[in-house]
């Protein structure tokens, strides 16, 4: 018996049950015509029956195969690309981190060290005594991007193996020396001497954003000073003196100028005079009201101004302006006896 005759035997007898076949006077001796009639009227129909559906399940089967290779083989164009270009820019950023020293020493004796991206918050919190209004809002930031911070600022041996110039000779309030802070040298001058630095070495050397500055100033600390200490105008300044030249250490005993770069504390960042010694220019436009504006990632500054930006105050500030939201601006051309800079490097020239 084929397939078929094996499908109609079992219809037949279905039939025969629920449909009373046997009652409608066909003897036993007729089952075997009864199962050709059956067979002739029912077995295409049956066929069909069986036949659609396993050839519905086969479709879906071989649908569902290369369904699946596709999916194996092509990437998801819904955020796919997406997810694979964030995470080789992980990866590629995570190995230029590897890849970059610590700290490095150029050819002119300048020690930088390596800032890892991160965030913090800048500016001040408004309950910070005596702040400024232009320390605020206090908003989050994030620097993207590794660089290098000189770890004093650029002193006048430096200045003068690039520059071959002394503005600051003859001038008052000055001390001379070879490791002395460069002065009297305007924001027009020390672009000048990145330009002329990064040309001798093939780097590229610039000021760095008021943004990068303050958080390499804070070293991840959230206080007035990067070395973790409150301070409110008129309060006792002692534990101050330990990490800064100020008026109080510098000014008022008569040792007017300029002092000796890296001789105070560190800050958590490896990085001297942070606060105090000298004021340093940042590459930025001074806008007062800039951080109600200012991009959460890498702010550049303001876009127009007639100041820079000037930062961490100097040995004859107060203590209070040697705090790490503290901002300052001058035209860009002063000169001035407490006025200097450091350097920020961009890996590779990136």
């Amino acid at each position: 018996m084929d397939i078929s005759q094996y499908w109609a035997c079992i219809l037949q007898s279905i039939s025969a049950t629920s449909l009373g076949v046997g009652e409608k006077g066909q003897e036993a001796n007729d089952d075997e015509s009864q199962v050709k009639v059956f067979t002739k009227r029912e077995t295409i129909q049956m066929k069909n029956l069986i036949a659609f559906p396993l050839m519905l399940c086969l479709t879906a089967f071989l649908v569902g195969c290369v369904d699946d290779t596709t999916a194996s083989s092509v990437p998801s164009q819904v955020g796919g690309d997406d997810n694979e270009a964030a995470a080789k820019k992980a990866d590629d950023e995570a190995a230029t981190n590897k890849s970059l020293p610590e700290e490095i020493t150029n050819s002119i004796g300048m020690k930088l060290t390596l800032i890892l991206a991160g965030e913090f918050l800048m500016g001040s919190p408004a309950d910070e005594a005596d702040r400024s209004d232009d320390e605020g809002p206090q908003h989050r930031v994030q620097i993207t991007k590794p660089f290098y911070m000189g770890v004093t600022e650029v002193t006048q041996g430096q200045w003068f193996s690039v520059m071959s110039t002394k503005p600051w000779s003859g001038k008052e309030y000055v001390q001379e020396g070879d490791d002395y802070p460069a002065v009297y040298v305007s924001w027009e001058d020390v672009v000048a001497y990145c330009e002329k630095l990064s040309t001798k070495e093939t780097k590229l050397y610039r000021l760095p954003t008021e943004a990068e500055w303050e958080y390499a100033c804070r070293g991840g600390t959230t206080t007035a000073y990067s070395f973790a200490t409150a301070y409110s105008f008129g309060s006792s300044t002692e534990s101050l003196k330990d990490y800064e030249w100020f008026d109080e250490n510098a000014w008022v005993p008569d040792d007017k100028y300029a002092h000796l770069v890296g001789t105070k504390k560190a800050n958590p960042f490896g990085l001297n005079d942070m606060h105090g010694n000298v004021s340093e220019w940042c590459s930025d436009w001074y806008g007062s009201d800039y951080y109600g504006s200012s991009p959460a990632s890498d702010p550049p500054g303001a876009t127009t101004g007639s100041d820079r930006v000037y930062r961490g105050g100097s040995w004859a500030s107060s203590a209070w302006d040697c705090r790490s939201a503290y901002r300052f601006r001058l035209a860009p051309s002063d000169r001035g006896h407490d006025g200097g800079f450091r350097l920020a490097l961009t890996p590779y020239g990136k």
